[in-house]
């Protein structure tokens, strides 16, 4: 690409990340995140991605050529290094652990009733099935006095008067704690907008991303649509977490490389644009 041709490309995408970033910045200040506080956090963030995504030949990027990549000044470059890594990769795994035990309690034949419900579990006993047994079948890395304390101060789990947990209603709809509710706002939309990123830049998009669009319907129509959608995406969603559950248990012995995934599943609606004819892209 030509360096005119590129230049035009940036400018171009710089309109679409004015479009994208409206929401983020206003939730930035509804969380009393200045200007300075976030252009700091972009300048590692750019740092630590030219340093991941564009090494040359498998060898460290020198600050020289980071400052090429990034903008960011070589001073800044060595401050950032300094401070050493960030955490928000031992966060994301921490709540994908928690999701993962709550996953298997709905779903695992051995932690649910006929009817598919999760049973209420003791904390250890000799029986087969008990938190510590749920625990240790997604992970022996933790300990599950941990996960169970993490997921109490969640409020995801609470303990009966007769000493059993109980996974509350909060688990399957999400919780409403403000610590909670960020953590899955990052997974949620990081993951989304990691998959967008790959289709855009691939040629051949890898990730399945599709979207329904209609404009200019009377609010009780969509009313008709959220209903079904709702409906029919909590019923999607427990089916392949079912599936999953079974999957990651029958592949407990597989000694060959491991993935993650996640599938997400949103519906927004607000006041219709003027003038713009229904579609469905």
């Amino acid at each position: 690409m030509a360096r005119g041709e590129q230049t035009d490309a940036s400018d171009a995408f710089l309109r679409v990340l004015r479009g994208l970033l409206r929401p983020l910045v206003r939730t930035m200040i509804a969380r009393g995140l200045t200007a300075p506080a976030i252009y700091n956090l972009l300048k590692r963030v750019y740092v630590e991605v030219a340093e991941e995504s564009f090494g040359l030949d498998n060898k460290p990027l020198t600050d020289s050529r980071i400052a090429l990549l990034t903008g960011v000044h070589r001073k800044d470059i060595r401050t950032i290094k300094a401070e050493g890594t960030d955490t928000t990769g031992q966060t994301r795994r921490n709540s994908a652990l928690l999701a993962t035990v709550i996953g298997q309690w709905m779903s695992a034949p051995d932690f649910t009733d006929s009817n598919g419900s999760p049973i209420r579990l003791p904390r250890q006993s000799d029986d087969a099935v008990n938190f510590e047994t749920l625990v240790r079948s997604v992970s022996r890395d933790v300990r599950p006095r941990t996960v169970l304390d993490e997921l109490q101060y969640a409020g995801m789990v609470t303990e009966t008067s007769d000493g059993l947990l109980q996974l509350e209603a909060e688990a399957v709809v999400g919780t409403r704690s403000a610590p909670d509710k960020e953590a899955f706002f990052a997974a949620n939309v990081g993951d989304h907008l990691a998959a967008a990123t790959e289709n855009l830049l691939a040629e051949a998009p890898p990730f399945f991303e599709r979207a329904v669009f209609y404009n200019q319907l009377p609010p009780e129509a969509v009313d008709t649509i959220e209903a079904a959608a709702r409906m029919q995406a909590q019923g999607l969603l427990e089916d392949l977490n079912r599936q999953s559950s079974e999957l990651h248990h029958s592949s407990k012995r597989h000694d060959g490389p491991r993935q993650r995934y996640r599938l997400g599943i949103y519906f927004y609606r607000e006041d219709a644009e003027t003038e713009e004819k229904a579609h469905d892209p």
